[in-house]
């Protein structure tokens, strides 16, 4: 029996763990064009992408000020009043 009888693809992209092992070069070879889900017992463990893809998913897309000052809320006439209550009592 081949490794590819033994551990088949799905062409969905989901993989055994060995399956995958049998067949990393398969594996990373679809991985430049769809991810790939590597499953350990029947659930899904993790994804396998291409590093073109991950570099496209994990870039910085500015800094939280930039973010805030982008908000449309950023110029709305809010009413943010600070609540003046006593502190709850934590004696149970």
């Amino acid at each position: 029996m081949t490794a590819s009888q033994k551990f088949p693809a799905r062409e969905s992209g989901h993989w055994t763990v060995a399956g995958a092992k049998a067949r990393l070069s398969e594996v990373i070879e679809r991985a430049q064009t769809d991810p790939q889900i590597i499953t350990r017992h029947g659930k899904p463990s993790v994804v396998i992408v291409s590093a073109e893809e991950w570099a496209r998913k994990t870039v910085r897309k500015g800094s939280l000020a930039e973010f805030l000052m982008a908000s449309p809320l950023r110029n709305a006439d809010l009413d943010l009043d600070r609540v003046r209550d006593q502190p709850r009592d934590l004696d149970l």
